[in-house]
């Protein structure tokens, strides 16, 4: 008599363990911030009254009014347009940060779990040295050598994230490596590609997707630094830390809206992409006990 005995594929809890109810209302109000941010940045051309490049010396350090709801800059430019442009830059920027970083240090933490030995000392000795140079640094050093601009600080800012997300992938992929149900699809023939892509990766996707959302506003935050620095996007473009830096001598006339409102988009949603990583973390913290 044979006996046949079916394989249930295991799936842990998965994307589901991403749900957000009953977060409570600090995560929900920081959720609509961010889809409020992201709604701005796509309808900036519709939102916007006035172009935010459209240099109007006339209008210098205008109060706000009918015509200017939050003021122009020393330069004439409308803040309020300006600010809804520069959510553009002060999302994709980081975007772009987090999706390399996060792709590359997802990698390196998978193939240094799975493979151990040789292949997890080197991954890991290599990802400790990317980690010992600072993300600043390493972007002043990229933008003299390619230029200033978007792409030599968003590059730099990858480089300097991979560490972070590669380490945390390293450590649950190996913890995930060491359940009963790996070893059950090796047994069974399953390559090690096949696995990690069709199971691993899915069970530890949701603790990836909370750290890379508070990633998102570390890295909102050091572009919008190297910007205000001037390493980063360059006038007249609108960008929320180079913002900051040119109404520093608006500051000095008594102006104080032209600095102090992308002061307050950055802090907002830097604020916001923490609760909702922590809250996510904090979520599959509890699903997991």
């Amino acid at each position: 008599m044979t006996t046949t005995t079916s394989t249930v594929p295991y799936r842990r809890p998965g994307l589901r363990r991403l749900r957000v109810l009953g977060q409570g209302p600090l995560f929900t109000v920081s959720v609509a911030v961010l889809v409020a941010l992201v709604l701005v940045a796509v309808l900036a051309p519709v939102l916007a009254p006035y172009d935010p490049e459209v240099l109007d010396l006339s209008s210098s350090l205008v109060g706000t009014g009918a015509d200017h709801l939050l003021g122009t800059d020393q330069s004439g430019r409308d803040v309020l347009s300006r600010l809804l442009y520069g959510a553009r830059t002060g999302l994709l920027g980081p975007l772009l940060v987090v999706a390399v970083s996060t792709l590359l240090g997802t990698l390196v933490g998978i193939v240094a779990a799975w493979r151990g030995g040789w292949a997890d000392t080197i991954l890991s000795r290599s990802m400790d040295m990317v980690f010992a140079i600072p993300g600043l640094l390493l972007a002043i050093l990229l933008v003299t050598v390619v230029g200033s601009g978007m792409t030599a600080p968003v590059i730099a800012m990858a480089v300097a994230y991979t560490p972070y997300v590669g380490r945390l992938v390293r450590g649950i992929a190996r913890q995930e490596k060491a359940r009963p149900y790996i070893e059950a699809y090796r047994v069974q023939g399953w390559s090690g590609w096949t696995v990690c892509l069709r199971h691993l990766l899915p069970n530890i996707a949701p603790t990836v997707f909370a750290q890379s959302a508070m990633n998102f506003g570390y890295a909102l935050m050091d572009l919008a630094a190297l910007s205000f620095l001037g390493f980063g996007v360059q006038p007249p473009t609108a960008d929320w830390g180079a913002m900051i830096n040119e109404g520093q001598s608006a500051v000095q006339q008594g102006a104080m809206l032209p600095a102090l409102a992308p002061s307050a988009c950055i802090v907002l949603a830097v604020v916001a992409f923490g609760i909702v990583g922590e809250g996510l973390a904090d979520r599959i913290a509890k699903r997991e006990r």
